[in-house]
């Protein structure tokens, strides 16, 4: 990576885009030499500690546009807030089973998960009791493979199953995490575009050692592209030139229609199947199955 600024109160390890571009900047839409295709089915962890950077929004719609694609798929939604699930139409006030039993009742996945308004994707919806969670875990017996059980019971019947983590590095995504085989992260094309990272990475790292042997960071995403800056072509160049071909060639610009879908709780292919977001997730999917081979059944 080049040299550069980084705040004063920045943690260690994180690093930040410097704010002046070289003079030659590679398009944003480069193509590095793609992975080849994985075998079905993959359990992917989107996780980002910072808020705002576009995780929900990737979750939701990599999820729809992979079940476009004939995929069935199912999103985890573990983030309190429950945003992935409302994103999808899927009301979590009041809910009789959610993701809080799941992990900290073992009552079944399949008991919890809700179909949703597209074809062959799926929601296991959150609900606000899981922000206790964090607490109520932390006596809990075999507490970091909770929800990796969950869903090992019931793989069998999905292609992908997306993991929404929450803001933060605590027991929730490492329950993500450990349950995974994945980790996607989005990287918003904005000035400290990698504030933060550098710990993400670390405890990435660490539920592999501990946890999880077969987890991987595959895939980084660069969203809130905005071409009408060198900023944003720098970053995209910046995150390349740092993690090679896991970067998707496929950039995500900065969307209204993108912003406005889930106040209707609907991703953005039926919200406006046409706009620059619904073509951006269809590349993103396309590229993250990389010909895999769909479900018949």
């Amino acid at each position: 990576m080049t040299a550069s600024a980084v705040p004063d109160d920045a943690a260690p390890g994180d690093v930040a885009i410097a704010p002046t571009a070289p003079p030659h900047l590679a398009a944003p839409d480069a193509e590095p030499t793609a992975p080849a295709a994985r075998a079905l089915p993959r359990v992917i962890a989107v996780a980002n500690q910072k808020g705002g950077v576009g995780k929900t929004t990737t979750t939701v719609n990599l999820g729809a546009c992979l079940a476009e694609l004939g995929f069935r798929t199912l999103v985890v939604d573990l983030d309190p807030q429950g945003n992935a699930s409302t994103g999808l139409g899927i009301e979590n006030r009041g809910l009789a089973t959610s993701m809080y039993h799941v992990i900290m009742h073992e009552v079944p996945l399949e008991d919890c998960i809700e179909p949703s308004s597209v074809k062959g994707l799926f929601v296991a919806p959150a609900s606000l009791d899981l922000a206790g969670a964090e607490i109520e875990l932390v006596p809990a017996f075999s507490r970091e493979n909770r929800l990796r059980r969950a869903i090992a019971a019931v793989l069998d019947d999905y292609d992908f199953v997306l993991i929404d983590c929450p803001p933060s590095l605590g027991l929730l995504t490492v329950n993500g995490l450990n349950a995974a085989g994945e980790v996607l992260v989005p990287i918003q094309c904005e000035y400290y575009a990698l504030e933060g990272l550098g710990q993400l990475l670390r405890n990435v790292d660490l539920v592999k050692r501990n946890l999880n042997p077969t987890l991987e960071l595959s895939t980084i995403l660069c969203v809130m592209y905005d071409a009408r800056t060198k900023l944003s072509d720098q970053v995209v160049q910046e995150v390349r030139e740092h993690f090679g071909d896991k970067v998707l060639r496929t950039v995500v610009p900065r969307s209204v229609r993108l912003s406005e879908a889930p106040s209707f709780g609907q991703p953005i292919i039926t919200f406006d199947p046409t706009s620059r977001g619904a073509v951006a997730y269809r590349e993103v999917a396309k590229e993250v199955s990389r010909g895999a081979t769909r479900r018949t059944g």
